[in-house]
């Protein structure tokens, strides 16, 4: 069967989301929308990996069972450099990863390391956790994973 026909490995929104990436040239297998990426992780047909910093998790909050590996850490954001390591130790290189992060951005760029290390089922959350900043410079008022009303605790 073809890796672009929809089937219990690879549900049609990954198959999208593939088409758009190799359009667009993407470096890692694409991006996925919060509501997407909710409807695959809680059927169990992928793994939700949040890249964003452990205070980040803490103080802003989280969705339940997702898996932590931080691509940078701290408030300054340094990039953490055992990053594909830890992601290695805690995946097989062809899980289905589903990548979040505040704004979309930094989980893209660790959706590219992925890739680039093998993970050929590396997807980029679009929107992420918080959204994009309004014209107030708030997230979380037009996009992102609790503006959809999506499942998250906070600590």
């Amino acid at each position: 069967m073809s890796a672009d026909t929809p089937t219990q490995e690879s549900p049609a929104a990954l198959v999208s989301a593939r088409h758009q990436s190799s359009a667009a040239g993407l470096a890692y297998a694409g991006g996925v929308t919060p509501q997407q990426a909710w409807e695959l992780f809680s059927s169990g047909q992928a793994h939700l990996v949040d890249v964003r910093s452990g205070e980040e998790r803490k103080f802003v909050g989280h969705v339940p069972g997702s898996v932590h590996v931080a691509w940078a850490t701290g408030t300054s954001l340094t990039r953490n450099p055992r990053f594909v390591r830890e992601l290695e130790a805690k995946f097989p290189k062809d899980a289905v990863l589903l990548l979040l992060c505040r704004s979309g951005k930094r989980s893209e760029l660790a959706a590219e390391a992925a890739a680039k290390a093998g993970f050929r089922n590396a997807f980029n959350v679009l929107e992420g956790f918080e959204g994009d900043r309004d014209a107030d410079q708030r997230r979380g008022t037009q996009d992102g994973w609790r503006f959809h009303g999506l499942p998250w605790l906070q600590d």
